[in-house]
C-alpha cells in the first residue's frame, strides 16, 4: 500500500484552525480535496461574531466535495467539509455527531479551534489529523497537542510561510508536530486523502 492510500485509510477526519490569512490558506489547499475523500474535514476560522459566514459560499464551488455550516446535532458525514457557524463553538461528539455551543470564548475566540480539537481528539483518537494554519492567536496551541496525546496526526504550517506567524509558532512551543510544512505540501497531504486503493483486475483465464 502507498504512503497516500495508507493515510487515506488511517484518517477518519481533520480539523483544521486558522485565524488572520485563513481564508487564502484555506483557498490553496480545500481545492485539492476530491470526492474520493472518505474522512470528514472540520474547520473553525476565526470570524467576527455579529454577521453572517459566507465560507460556504465561497468554497462550496471550489471544492470537488460537499461544503456546508455545521449545524447541531447532525450527524458527521464522510468527505464533506464542515465550517463552524459565527459565534458558536463547534464539538464532536460520540457517533460522531457535531454539537454548537454558546460557552464562554476561550482566548477571545468562540469558535474556538482548541474547542473542537480537544473534542474531536476526544472522539477519534489516533484516526484524527489537526492541521495548524496561519493565525495572530495562540488558540490551537492546547488543542493541537491534545491531537497529538490522543495519538492522531499533526500538522503546522511553517510560520515564515504565513500570513501572521504568532498560531504556528504557539503551536510548536506548546510540542513537535508529525509534519512542519509550507502551504502547498499541507495541500499535497490533504489531496492524498482522497486516493483510494483500487483493486487490480484480474487476466482472464486462459483454458487449453
Amino acid at each position: 500500500m502507498s504512503a497516500a492510500a495508507s493515510l487515506s485509510a488511517r484518517i477518519d477526519a481533520v480539523v483544521i484552525g486558522a485565524s488572520a490569512g485563513g481564508v487564502e490558506g484555506l483557498s490553496a489547499v480545500l481545492p485539492h480535496l476530491s470526492s474520493g475523500m472518505r474522512a470528514a474535514i472540520l474547520i473553525v476560522l476565526h470570524l467576527p461574531r455579529d454577521r453572517p459566514s459566507l465560507l460556504s459560499e465561497i468554497f462550496a464551488p471550489r471544492c470537488g466535495v460537499p461544503v456546508k455550516e455545521a449545524e447541531d446535532k447532525e450527524p458527521v458525514q464522510p468527505g464533506t467539509i464542515y465550517f463552524a457557524p459565527p459565534d458558536y463553538h463547534l464539538l464532536v461528539d460520540e457517533g460522531p455527531r457535531l454539537a454548537l455551543s454558546v460557552d464562554e470564548a476561550v482566548h477571545f475566540s468562540r469558535p474556538s479551534i482548541d474547542v473542537l480539537f480537544e473534542s474531536a481528539a476526544d472522539v477519534y483518537a489516533q484516526r484524527l489529523l489537526g492541521i495548524i494554519l496561519t493565525g495572530a492567536s495562540e488558540d490551537g496551541a492546547a488543542g493541537l497537542a491534545a491531537v497529538r496525546g490522543a495519538g492522531g496526526l499533526t500538522v503546522v504550517q511553517e510560520p515564515e510561510g504565513t500570513y501572521e506567524s504568532h498560531m504556528a509558532v504557539a503551536a510548536l512551543k506548546r510540542g513537535p508536530a508529525d509534519f512542519v510544512l509550507s502551504i502547498g505540501k499541507i495541500a499535497e497531504l490533504l489531496g492524498s486523502l482522497s486516493c483510494t486503493q483500487r483493486a487490480v483486475p484480474r487476466a482472464p483465464r486462459q483454458d487449453g
